[in-house]
């Protein structure tokens, strides 16, 4: 495919090329080259000097945001300064310094598109996907300015919507695609950065429980998200109405393949606003016991005492029995159960019982532990200790194991025996010779 080049585009090259035989060029490429390695010096020596102060100092968040916003500029700002003397000295020469003034308005642009870009990261979660979409941003929007400042962007945009295929009778260019990212890229950007806001405004409020909080935001990002999209596809003049197959397209395939996500999706929703489970509570889905970290718009994140993390569909939480221990109150009776022989006391035994819950750390005092006698046994007497602990996210194993090992002491300070299982045996008929004699075999 042949590109119908603009002639602008031609002058303009013509122009640059013919800028290399003038000597006036060389000073000002030399004036640019030293600044560039000026400022490279100044940027590692300051940012060496301002990361070790931040972490030899305990810094508010305010300080260490604008360490690392100067950091940013070191370089442009640096090379701008050594410009601006490389042009004064040059203009005190009678050299023309064209170059030089259209480096001055590229530095300052750069160093407004990287604090700007930068301070917008801020308001997203860390991580090495927001870096480097920061440093692609600030690339994009200082490339399109620079085009600008160069006055070659009329020609750019010329040559990217020459290039067009015709799908039927849609013209889809290249330009048009652009234009549909960017759009797209800028209107999500902007959702997040406002449901971020929400997020922190909500996490804030104490008058919004944690469940609550999280279907709110969970609602404003796919409220924001749906809306960015619309505005993104309208802006880069793509017919609403088309959407109408998309539409239909994606109702079948929610009716084939995608039924379960939007099951776990739909359901994750109404866990939320019934406030059935929320971060913190103690679960038991199944054999799956833990506390619940997080809630997601798919799954929800359940650790337990291993530090084993779950990741549980939301679609079970519905259809499934769950066992929510701090549902309205994070008490949680403990039963122990105990065997002693007919010979001794069950009384003593179930005063040595209360006693041996005294003192363990996590077990309350109010409800006062109680011992039951419950049955009678074919091996002993059956008795239980009942206690109880509010705080079963850490487990109650541990509990039961400190408490049975006190109650293995005092017993045994008592001369109570836990019995071990006993079966007697009657013979009915002749008794053999050999059991007659004392012989009996193994």
């Amino acid at each position: 495919m042949s590109i119908p080049f603009p002639v602008d585009i031609g002058v303009l090259l013509e122009n640059w090329l013919a800028q290399p035989r003038s000597p006036a060029f060389w000073w000002q490429l030399g004036v640019l080259a030293l600044a560039a390695v000026g400022a490279l010096l100044v940027h590692r020596t300051l940012s060496q000097s301002l990361g070790q102060r931040s972490e030899g100092s305990e810094e508010n968040a305010i300080r260490r945001l604008t360490l690392s916003s100067i950091q940013r500029l070191l370089f442009p700002i640096s090379m701008l300064f050594g410009v601006l003397a490389g042009r004064a000295l040059l203009e005190s020469m009678d050299y023309p310094v064209k170059l030089l003034n259209l480096a001055v308005p590229l530095l300052t642009s750069l160093a407004t598109i990287r604090i700007a870009v930068y301070l917008l990261r801020k308001t997203f979660r860390h991580g090495p996907a927001v870096k480097a979409w920061e440093g692609l941003i600030s690339t994009s929007a200082w490339i399109v300015v620079a085009l600008h400042l160069l006055g070659w962007l009329p020609a750019v945009l010329q040559a990217l919507d020459a290039l067009a295929l015709h799908v039927g009778t849609v013209r889809v260019s290249l330009l048009g695609v652009i234009k549909l990212v960017l759009a797209v890229a800028l209107t999500w950007v902007l959702a997040l950065w406002l449901a971020r806001l929400i997020e922190n405004r909500l996490n804030r409020a104490e008058y919004v429980n944690a469940g609550m909080q999280v279907a709110l935001v969970k609602l404003s990002k796919f409220g924001l998200l749906t809306l960015a999209s619309l505005l993104a596809l309208q802006a880069a003049g793509i017919d609403l109405t088309a959407l109408a197959v998309f539409g239909g397209a994606l109702g079948v395939g929610l009716g084939f393949g995608l039924q379960r996500i939007a099951s776990n999706f739909i359901s994750g929703f109404i866990v939320l606003f019934d406030r059935s489970i929320r971060p913190g509570d103690v679960i038991t889905i199944g054999e799956k016991f833990g506390w619940v970290q997080e809630l997601r718009a798919r799954y929800i994140v359940v650790r337990d005492r291993d530090g084993v993390e779950r990741l549980i569909p939301n679609e079970q939480l519905i259809t499934n029995e769950v066992i929510n221990w701090s549902y309205t109150d994070r008490s949680v009776r403990v039963k122990i159960p105990v065997s002693i022989s007919y010979d001794d006391d069950p009384e003593q035994a179930m005063d040595l019982l209360v006693k041996a819950a005294q003192g363990i750390p996590r077990v309350l005092q109010d409800p006062l532990p109680a011992s039951r006698l419950l049955a009678f046994g074919d091996n002993g007497i059956e008795l239980e200790l009942r206690v109880w602990i509010n705080d079963p996210e850490q487990g109650m194993a541990n509990v039961r194991s400190d408490v049975n090992l006190r109650i293995w002491r005092l017993f045994k300070a008592a001369g109570i025996v836990i019995p071990f299982p006993q079966r007697d045996l009657h013979l009915i008929g002749p008794v053999p010779n050999a059991l007659k004699e004392g012989e009996v075999s193994a």
